[in-house]
């Protein structure tokens, strides 16, 4: 797992740097900062969303994901990994736990993760792993100086997803197709459209209200 080892070594890199500019820079340079993220990733989302028209499938994968995390807690799980993790850190970092979730999210559901996870475990070179773990370097410096030491410890579950597709492509690397990765991949884009809206801090009351209000001007006008 050559590719998956130098692309955990990046994201450290990019976020010590990171945690290095975040003490130099100011409170309003890194809210602008963390809003271009946000905007990356509702654009990356769309980007990725758009790979697959099977729609059906991908509600229905919605749909079944969603009851499924809940059913499993995964969420909860997640928050008390990143919780445990910053209480054995002694971390004062309100936003560790967020840091971590997002980080991980944009890292692991780019198509390039599965592409490259199955190159690798089917015996090429890492080449797209390679270039991801250049992507992601870079990408962790930004979230690092606006969300802290968390996007490091990204690395963990990052390291089990990935390094697991690798292993499990080595076994059942036949059975991936190109369909079946464009799908994964359009659900994995709707999901950082989320993430994005979440980063942005969209809340779903304030959007419904304000499309409320909208609709009720409008109406009012016609009238």
């Amino acid at each position: 797992m050559i590719g998956t080892s130098i692309n955990v070594g990046t994201i450290i890199v990019g976020s010590v740097i990171g945690l290095i500019l975040h003490t130099r820079l100011s409170k309003r340079f890194t809210e602008v900062a963390f809003q271009g993220i946000g905007i990356f990733t509702i654009f990356l989302g769309i980007a990725m969303a758009l790979k697959s028209d099977a729609y059906l499938l991908i509600v229905l994968s919605l749909i079944s994901g969603s009851l499924l995390g809940e059913a499993l807690n995964i969420k909860a799980w997640m928050d008390g990994f990143a919780e445990k993790l910053k209480a054995k850190l002694k971390s004062k970092n309100d936003k560790f736990s967020e840091g971590l979730v997002t980080a991980f999210l944009l890292f692991c559901m780019g198509s390039m993760t599965i592409l490259g996870a199955i190159e690798e475990g089917l015996g090429g070179k890492p080449n797209l792993l390679l270039t991801k773990a250049i992507m992601d370097g870079f990408g962790s410096i930004a979230l690092s100086s606006a969300l802290g030491i968390g996007v490091m410890f990204s690395v963990i579950p990052l390291f089990i997803y990935q390094g697991g597709l690798t292993l499990l492509t080595s076994v059942f690397g036949d059975y991936f197709s190109e369909i079946y990765i464009n799908n994964l991949s359009s659900v994995g884009g709707i999901l950082l459209i989320g993430l994005g809206l979440r980063i942005l801090e969209v809340k779903t009351n304030q959007s419904i209200e304000h499309a409320a209000s909208i609709i009720d001007n409008l109406t009012s006008n016609m009238d």
